[in-house]
């Protein structure tokens, strides 16, 4: 096998989203030289957009997607004890209305309703209980916390809520910083060979025998690499690189499905998450985000074209305050959304009649051209199942590497992530014990981000003048520079709304200087990027 040499791989993965930088470090891991190529930013697209959750995908149930519920809560325990910094429990709190009904159909409401015709429209308490028992013990769960009633009235959880939710059930899933996992994917694989390719697009690629010639085109101009196998994990764009980039024909469809959220300031004092049922068969989740914040999400609209920019309408954003105030005692309205984003989720088109009932599985389809290069197109996924797919993507290619390691992922830490599920509270104690000058909530922040990494960011800093220039929200120049050098960010953005979030809290002046900073940064270089 080849080792990267920038002009020979094993294997080019076009897209910097979960999947492709799943992939790479996978790949790079069995020791296959591997190149990954992305046109934007890591995780620029459907990766940052996400609901923040590792869940097994509740609802999932009601559409007999018995396989890919027991993977993905198989998963949930794994990620946590990969990534316990960026990663952890959390509690779902679903209230239930005994005369609450629901428009849209699914499988196992029309069973019922053949079955039990008094029960049409309705989610009696009983299959929802049947449910969460599945939810229970589909997946081994020996972490996560088991499923439980919640009598509301007079409890924490019940006092947002409007009067008529008395009972609740109250299960566990888990969160996730979804774009910090898409970096820490791409920086292990680097640590193990692969070349990480930002701002770099894939402009042609064609066989030559058993190898493809890919041209790529970035900041320096172009280059021509080969390569012994081509992934596309290219998200909402598979299928342009199909027809546009590498000139094929495609067999199968995805569905582009814009998923959309709002954020508002703080809606309840306790850190549980809201799951809520609505009229018309689909669901949201209300959860704390970000210390000061609620997210609330998401919708599921068709989005005909993958390059043009998703956003958040205004009747999404009503529908959502509209959904949330059937549930919470005091109406939430447009006037309280202080931000909102939206990303496309590029489903495998099964022929579901909406995006709703739409599979969320993912489905792999290798084209071997007669024993020429072999070419692996992605379709769907969900960030769940991230490591699983990389695992399933190695296995269709592996009698082109027959020399390549086996499976290894599963129980391996990502950077930071080196120390126990529980064991957040300790580290944050032990980072403010090494810097007292840090406030408590810069501490967790950077915990958060980093876990075990966040000692090496603030090394030898005895003061908080150590850390260089303070760009707002907490954000120093040792922070920046250590994305700058180690995480491929290049931009404000990257930096503010991908790594962080701090966005949220920055005045738009304050993103501006840090843009200007790090152009100067990178210049003073003439490399484009700063050592940490």
């Amino acid at each position: 096998m080849a080792r990267a040499g920038g002009d020979s791989v094993d294997l080019l993965i076009i897209g910097g989203g979960i999947n492709g930088c799943g992939i790479a470090r996978d790949a790079a891991g069995r020791g296959l030289s591997v190149m990954l190529a992305e046109m934007g930013d890591l995780a620029s697209a459907t990766s940052s957009a996400s609901t923040k959750l590792f869940h097994g995908g509740l609802r999932y149930l009601e559409y007999f997607e018995f396989r890919l519920v027991r993977e993905a809560l198989v998963e949930r325990e794994v990620l946590l004890r990969a990534m316990p910094h960026i990663s952890w429990p959390m509690r779902f709190v679903l209230p239930y209305h005994r005369d609450m009904r629901f428009e849209a159909e699914t499988p196992t409401s029309r069973l019922l309703s053949a079955v039990m015709p008094w029960m049409r429209g309705r989610r009696p308490a009983w299959l929802i209980r049947l449910g969460l028992f599945l939810y229970d013990h589909m997946g081994g769960r020996k972490i996560l916390s088991a499923t439980r009633t919640l009598d509301l009235r007079g409890a924490p959880e019940g006092a947002p809520l409007q009067e008529r939710f008395a009972r609740a059930f109250e299960y566990s899933d888990c969160w996730v910083e979804d774009s910090r996992l898409v970096v820490l994917n791409a920086r292990d694989a680097a640590a193990r060979g692969a070349q990480v390719r930002t701002r770099t697009r894939v402009v042609a690629a064609e066989r030559a025998g058993d190898r493809w010639r890919v041209t790529l085109e970035g900041d320096d101009g172009r280059e021509v690499v080969e390569a012994r196998a081509l992934v596309n994990a290219a998200g909402p764009w598979v299928r342009e690189v199909i027809g546009g980039v590498l000139r094929l024909n495609a067999t199968e469809g995805v569905r582009l499905v814009r998923g959309s959220h709002i954020v508002t300031r703080r809606l309840y004092d306790h850190d549980k998450c809201y799951f809520f049922q609505g009229t018309d068969g689909r669901i949201i989740f209300a959860i704390p985000y970000e210390g000061e914040f609620t997210l609330i999400g998401t919708t599921d609209a068709e989005h005909e074209d993958p390059d043009a920019r998703p956003e958040c309408t205004p009747e999404e954003a009503a529908y959502l305050c509209r959904f949330a105030s059937e549930y919470f005692r005091r109406p939430v309205t447009e006037a309280d959304i202080v931000w909102s984003y939206s990303g496309v989720r590029p489903l495998y088109d099964d022929g579901a009649k909406s995006a709703t009932a739409a599979t969320r599985d993912y489905v792999l389809s290798l084209d071997e051209a007669g024993g020429g290069a072999p070419l692996l197109n992605v379709f769907g996924g969900k960030i769940t199942t991230y490591r699983r797919l990389a695992e399933a993507a190695l296995a269709r290619l592996g009698r082109y590497f027959p020399r390549a390691g086996g499976d290894w992922t599963a129980g391996v830490a990502l950077p930071g992530g080196d120390f126990a599920v529980d064991g957040f509270p300790a580290l944050v104690d032990s980072l403010r014990e090494a810097h007292p000058f840090l406030a408590p909530d810069h501490a967790r922040r950077l915990v958060r981000a980093y876990g075990t990494e966040a000692a090496e960011i603030l090394r030898g800093a005895t003061s908080a003048a150590d850390l260089g220039r303070d760009f707002g929200a907490t954000l120093t120049e040792a922070e920046v520079r250590w994305q700058m050098a180690r995480e491929f960010a290049v931009t404000a953005a990257d930096v503010v709304w991908r790594r962080t979030r701090l966005g949220l809290r920055m005045r738009a002046e304050e993103i501006a200087a840090l843009d200007d900073w790090m152009r100067t940064a990178a210049q003073e270089t003439g490399t484009g990027r700063v050592r940490a």
